[in-house]
Order: C-alpha cells, then structure tokens, then sequence
C-alpha cells in the first residue's frame, strides 16, 4: 500500500501494523480522531458484498439440494478471511478518499516531497502520450 499524498511505500510494519506518519512527506495518517472508522465501514461493506455474492453464486450452482454444512463453512471462511485480507487496503484506500473529501492543510505534509511526485507523474502521463 503507498501513501495517498505522494506514493511513498512501506507504511505497514505487518499485515495489522501501520506508521503513524509517512516517512517520505510527513502525512499524519490518522487525520482526525475517529479517522479509522472510515476504513472499517469500507472493510465491512467489501466483506458482507463477498460474502453475499458468494452465497448468492454457492446457492445458484447447488440448487436445489443445498449442502448447507459445507455452505456455513464457506461462509465462515469467507467473513474472516476477507476484512483480514482486505485491512491494509481499506486504511489506505479510506486516507485516499479522506484526502479528496478534505484536501490536505498546508502544514499536513511536505509540500516539497508531494509537489516533486506530482510533477513526476505529469511528465510520466506526457511521456506517454508522446
């Protein structure tokens, strides 16, 4: 996962552990108090979505006689292995869209770090088109 403001990698120590800040621009990743609860909205939706069309997909392709000991152990596996897998990018993907709701405060990151990769990645997008 990379930081929202300017790409930066490595913000997670393991699969459940993130840096407060960005090392690169200094971006504080929890900008406000109650920030996370984004992410676990986002996780919460993405996971009961899977486990939904999951079952949907499970009770279509065993209609009519429904194993209904291997489908509770499909769903089971489902609603934990999805919000573990999916974690890292809800906190990530909620600080994005936490960004475009509340664009960044001058004094939240280092302008510097965040204008350089901005213009980075223009020149790359022209380059391209070239």
């Amino acid at each position: 996962m990379a930081c929202p403001a300017c790409g930066q990698r490595g913000q997670f120590h393991r699969w459940f552990s993130m840096e407060h800040d960005c090392p690169k621009c200094g971006l504080h990743f929890e900008r406000i108090e109650g920030h996370w609860i984004g992410a676990i909205g986002i996780n919460t939706i993405v996971s009961f979505g899977l486990l939904a069309a999951t079952l949907v997909v499970a009770f279509v392709v065993t209609f009519p006689d429904f194993p209904l000991r291997t489908l509770m152990i499909l769903a089971l596996l489902v609603s934990i292995i999805t919000p573990t897998v999916f974690f890292p990018v809800s906190r990530t993907l909620w600080t994005a869209i936490d960004i475009a709701m509340r664009p960044l405060e001058p004094h939240e990151v280092d302008w510097r770090v965040v204008d350089e990769v901005q213009i980075s990645n223009r020149e790359d997008k022209t380059s391209e088109h070239d």
